[in-house]
C-alpha cells in the first residue's frame, strides 16, 4: 500500500515537474517566434491570452529568461526581447520597441528632441537618453541602469509634420526636421539653450523652408516661433529660414519673451522678434 502511494505521489509529481517545463519553454519558443516575424516586444497581456498558465508559473517562466539575458523589462507588463548583438548591454535601442510600448498603452507619440535630431544626423554626440512627444495624461519617466525614457506632453500636434522612420522592427513616428526645431525651444528648459544652439547648428541644413513654414502655421506656441525665429537671425545666420519664420508670426500677436525663462528676466530686447536676451549663448561644438 506504502509502495502504490509512493509511486501515485512521484508520478504526480514528474507530471508537475514536466507540466512547468513546457510552460517555460513555451514561452521561450513564444519569443523565438516573435523574433522570427521581425518583433521584439514581448507584451505581458499577449501571453495571458495565449496561455493558460497560473501567475506564478507566468513570473518563474519570465525571471527565468531574465536571468539567461534572453528578455528586459522596460515598464510593468512589457519587455523586450534581447538578441545577441544587445546581450552584453542587456536593453534594446528604443527605437526598436517604442511604437510597440506606445501602441501597448493606446497612445499617440512621435520621438522628437535630442532623439529625432540624431535619426536626422544632428548630433555630434548620441544622446544618452530617449525622449518622447505623447498626449495627456503624463506617462511616468522610465529610468534605470540600462535605459531612460523621457516623457513630454503636447495637447495638439499637427499629424502632416511627422514622419515615419523605418528600422529593422518597423515603423516609428518621428518629428520632421522642421518640427524637431521649435520643439527644441518650447522644451528648453529641458534641453538647454547652448545644447539647442548646438543641435540646431547641425539639423537646420536638413530643414525645408516651405515645410517649415507650413510647421510654424500650424504650430500653437509662438513663443518657440519668436526664439527660433531670433536664434536663426542671430546666432545662426541663416536669413532665409529667419524670414521664413518672421513671415508666419508677423501675422501673429506676440509678446515679449526671455529667451532663457529660467533665468533672470532682465536684458536687451531684440525689438524685430520681441526676444529679451538675457544669457550668453555658447555652443557645444
Amino acid at each position: 500500500m506504502r509502495f502504490t502511494t509512493y509511486c501515485v505521489v512521484n508520478r504526480k509529481q514528474k507530471l508537475m515537474s514536466e507540466n512547468t517545463r513546457l510552460q517555460y519553454n513555451y514561452l521561450e519558443d513564444f519569443t523565438n517566434k516573435l523574433r522570427s516575424l521581425g518583433g521584439y516586444a514581448l507584451n505581458l497581456s499577449d501571453i495571458k491570452t495565449k496561455y493558460s498558465l497560473s501567475e506564478k508559473a507566468l513570473n518563474q517562466s519570465l525571471y527565468r529568461l531574465k536571468i539567461k539575458n534572453k528578455i528586459a523589462q522596460v515598464r510593468k507588463g512589457f519587455y523586450v526581447i534581447i538578441t545577441p548583438e544587445y546581450a552584453q548591454s542587456g536593453m534594446l535601442p528604443a527605437t526598436l520597441f517604442i511604437d510597440d510600448l506606445m501602441k501597448s498603452l493606446n497612445r499617440k507619440y512621435y520621438i522628437g528632441l535630442h532623439s529625432a535630431a540624431a535619426l536626422y544626423g544632428a548630433a555630434h554626440q548620441q544622446p544618452m537618453e530617449f525622449f518622447v512627444i505623447t498626449e495627456n495624461p503624463p506617462l511616468r519617466n522610465i529610468k534605470n541602469e540600462k535605459i531612460k525614457l523621457n516623457f513630454f506632453v503636447k495637447k495638439y500636434w499637427n499629424d502632416s509634420s511627422i514622419v515615419k522612420k523605418k528600422t529593422d522592427a518597423g515603423y516609428i513616428n518621428v518629428s520632421s526636421p522642421s518640427l524637431t526645431a521649435l520643439d527644441l525651444l518650447f522644451y528648453s528648459n529641458h534641453v538647454g539653450i547652448n545644447r539647442t544652439i548646438t543641435i540646431l547648428k547641425e539639423l537646420m541644413n536638413e530643414i525645408n523652408p516651405s515645410e517649415l513654414a507650413k510647421t510654424a502655421k500650424n504650430y500653437q506656441q509662438v513663443t518657440a516661433i519668436q526664439k527660433l525665429g531670433y536664434l536663426f537671425e542671430n546666432e545662426l545666420d541663416n536669413q532665409k529660414l529667419a524670414n521664413v519664420l518672421f513671415n508666419v508670426i508677423k501675422c501673429k500677436k506676440f509678446f515679449p519673451v526671455a529667451l532663457v525663462s529660467q533665468k533672470n528676466k532682465e536684458g536687451l530686447i531684440d525689438k524685430k522678434w520681441k526676444v529679451i536676451v538675457n544669457t550668453q549663448i555658447e555652443s557645444d561644438l
